[in-house]
């Protein structure tokens, strides 16, 4: 159940399998217990948070299986293949704080400029637990974007009040988060980062042969395993056929090249597409808007890369 859509806390139940945003800039919620939704493989154009309030939680990122405990803080970059990871030992006590920002969000905060975005750049999943005096300044930041819906109201005044205050606790907030993240001490063990090898042959698979037509059976045989096994293999840890697997990848290799400046022909040419047609249909699936929209959406990303 999502709560008011006015409210800046979106507390959710484990049912709930929205992967997008409502509004476009940022959105801060509460999550208690183990997930239904979010199960399978899933992606989007903006970067996630997830702060460990009480608990334990386990996410697939990539090749990469990450458990998190208390105090835990997990950046996942924009396009970034993830999902939740069900493990042996029952997650029904974790209790979680979701943070949802755009990039655009990111850089309006910071005047323009990209910096306050760079905690989750790099490649695989950042992980960190701080020390506790950190931790709770950062979870003061959190507490109060939740908070925020005490000034809700109908009258302009509290609305402006409001959006001043929830601007200037994110700037806070990833101001002090940026700091942090460039202390390699805070970077969790790497034991709690573990390589998953089957989804770490298959992406690297598919990656160097992204501008190829790719097959279910080459992709078995990259990997030793039947055809059968494979697939069941892979939905079961994934969520996700193979295909469907594959052709997100595209889709994601596209929208870095458009992200990159390239226009949309280059975009879908060097990404295996067999024709314009099908990169469209599946663009249009995932993102629900032509690649043009999308392109014109990010304009102002793409012109300050």
């Amino acid at each position: 159940m999502v709560v008011n859509r006015k409210s800046s806390l979106r507390c959710r139940d484990a049912a709930d399998e929205r992967q997008y945003m409502l509004s476009g800039d940022y959105e801060v919620y509460e999550k208690v217990g183990e997930p239904v939704g979010a199960v399978s493989f899933h992606y989007h154009d903006f970067y996630e948070l997830i702060y460990i309030i009480e608990g334990e939680f386990s996410s697939l990122i990539e090749d990469r299986a990450v458990r998190m405990r208390k105090g835990d803080f997990l950046l996942i970059d924009k396009n970034v293949m993830h999902k939740y990871h069900p493990t042996e030992k029952k997650m029904d006590s974790s209790r979680r704080i979701i943070l949802w920002i755009s990039d655009q969000m990111l850089r309006e905060l910071a005047a323009g400029e990209p910096f306050l975005a760079e905690c989750f750049w790099g490649a695989g999943p950042k992980l960190y637990h701080f020390p506790i005096y950190y931790e709770e300044i950062l979870r003061g930041f959190l507490l109060k974007l939740a908070m925020s819906e005490i000034l809700e109201g109908d009258d302009v005044q509290n609305c402006g009040i409001r959006k001043v205050m929830d601007r200037g606790n994110l700037s806070l907030f990833f101001g002090y988060l940026n700091v942090l993240c460039k202390r390699e001490e805070y970077l969790s063990s790497t034991q709690e980062i573990v390589d998953h090898p089957l989804v770490e042959q298959v992406t690297g698979y598919i990656e160097t042969h992204l501008s190829q037509e790719i097959t279910v059976e080459e992709v078995a045989e990259a990997v030793h395993m039947s055809k059968y096994h494979f697939l069941r293999k892979f939905k079961e840890i994934t969520g996700m056929t193979v295909h469907n697997f594959i052709v997100n990848k595209r889709i994601i290799s596209a929208c870095q090249a458009m992200a990159e400046g390239k226009n949309i022909t280059e975009s879908w040419q060097q990404t295996g597409f067999a024709d314009y047609s099908s990169f469209l249909r599946n663009f249009r699936k995932i993102y629900g808007i032509s690649p043009k929209e999308y392109r014109e959406n990010n304009r102002s990303l793409i012109i300050s890369q």
